[in-house]
């Protein structure tokens, strides 16, 4: 994608200033960094500035968010246009409302997933550019690695027939098989391409927000709404609006999101007068929806409503052909972001990856490939430099008798945060309670394990 926009980071760590702006300058056309919120109102005066990812504590020892907040208000009370993203390690619910309400586009929580923070300022400058009536200036290419695997041929061979078409794709899969990654390449094969793709994470949304960030608010509609905002329907129209994580919506909320599909028109909150919405829906889930209609979890109609063509990526286990190919992309991603180009993997190290189970998918992968670039010494990426934890292989002939191993604490202790995360989708504050630890604790525990 051609580097667009223009970025400001303020936080008070400098290692990370440094380590979102390498990670940020190939996506946005000029980042600008700031230690201090002291000099920000001065640098939204003096330069153009399309998106802030604003960090919510300064001040040593504080931890409310509240620094975050003022900061929120004084830039949307002088610069309404400028996007603003929050950027904190002690997010809760009440405080996610708070920032949103008082104008924010979105809200990061640390430690961050590079992919995740990427789209999610990609998101809010696409917004901006909405805002602004550019939104048809802005191709969108996909980046999609089919592989060589009989099924992902078959898969690809389908999204051509259908990126062409308006009809609603429902995308299914384990986690980390790149959903996402597949609906941005059905967008930027569609006539729509010229306008944006707007990501929401449907998880993520609690029903305060609901309505408010899909549908938008007019100004006085409730306490700090200043301004008119358009939510994320009116922000793709034309485009693509890809709900994540759709199995995790309420009941309740299905209810509200058919309304819109049916009608195909919002309203926004505190008004009376329907927007007509001109979309191309994709959702994507990790959950088999079709169980959950019959237990009454989903709606039925909403699933028809979504699932005009269904398609499933297959788990990275099931297509071991495509682990090498998949790991090389990462390897000259990362090589060239830690300016470590020509790397290559000795014949062992590929392998050592062929042969791992990949539960946590192509996701998994490039983790496990970003962390051996950093640590890498040599030329050549070996077996040495990975590090995978004693588990579950595909399951061997329980007919032969083995003994179990020996684990030590900290091996138990990844499998069980692992666990947690998986059973629970990343929602770090229910991870932390089943753990029984603080979400600081949870965190270091995460950098440390690198998950």
């Amino acid at each position: 994608m051609e580097k667009e926009g223009t970025i400001l980071i303020v936080d008070d760590n400098r290692a990370l200033l440094a380590a979102a702006k390498m990670l940020l300058k190939n996506v946005f056309e000029e980042v600008f960094t700031l230690s201090s919120p002291k000099k920000l109102l001065q640098t939204l005066s003096e330069r153009e500035v399309d998106v802030v990812l604003l960090d919510m504590n300064f001040e040593a020892g504080l931890n409310t968010g509240n620094e975050g907040l003022y900061w929120l208000h004084q830039i949307k009370e002088r610069h309404p246009e400028v996007q603003v993203v929050l950027f904190t390690a002690y997010a809760d619910i009440d405080l996610a409302v708070r920032g949103m309400k008082e104008g924010a586009n979105n809200f990061i929580v640390k430690p961050y997933d590079n992919d995740k923070l990427v789209e999610t300022l990609r998101a809010a400058y696409s917004q901006k550019r909405v805002g602004e009536g550019n939104a048809g200036e802005m191709p969108q290419t996909g980046n999609m690695y089919w592989g060589e695997s009989q099924a992902m041929m078959r898969l690809h061979q389908l999204i051509e027939k259908v990126a062409t078409t308006d009809a609603n794709v429902l995308i299914t899969g384990e986690n980390g098989t790149g959903k996402e990654m597949l609906a941005r390449e059905i967008h930027a094969l569609s006539k729509r391409k010229r306008a944006a793709m707007i990501p929401v994470d449907m998880g993520a949304i609690t029903e305060t927000l609901f309505e408010s960030e899909l549908f938008g608010y007019v100004k006085g509609a409730f306490t700090d709404a200043r301004t008119d905002r358009a939510g994320k329907f009116e922000a793709a129209n034309n485009g693509t609006l890809f709900l994540d994580e759709i199995g995790n919506l309420s009941y309740h909320l299905q209810a509200k999101l058919l309304t819109a599909l049916q009608r195909r028109s919002i309203v926004r909150v505190g008004s009376n007068t329907p927007i007509p919405i001109n979309i191309r829906l994709i959702c994507a889930t990790n959950r088999n929806l079709q169980e959950m209609v019959a237990k009454e979890e989903f709606r039925e109609d909403l699933l028809y409503r979504i699932n005009t063509i269904h398609v499933e990526i297959p788990p990275l286990r099931e297509r071991k052909e495509d682990i090498v190919p998949l790991a090389q992309r990462f390897l000259h991603k990362y090589g060239a972001l830690y300016q470590k180009p020509g790397l290559q993997f000795s014949e062992a190290a590929e392998r050592l990856l062929e042969s791992q189970p990949w539960l946590g998918n192509i996701r998994e992968l490039e983790h496990a490939i970003e962390k051996a670039v950093i640590i890498c010494d040599d030329d050549t990426v070996d077996t040495f430099y990975f590090e995978f934890p004693k588990q579950q292989l595909a399951k061997a002939d329980e007919s032969v008798k083995t003994e179990v191993p020996f684990q030590t604490l900290e091996e138990m202790e990844y499998k069980m945060i692992r666990a947690a995360m998986e059973q629970h989708e990343g929602n770090l504050s229910l991870v932390a309670n089943q753990l029984g630890i603080s979400r600081q604790t949870l965190y270091n525990k995460l950098k440390r394990y690198g998950l």
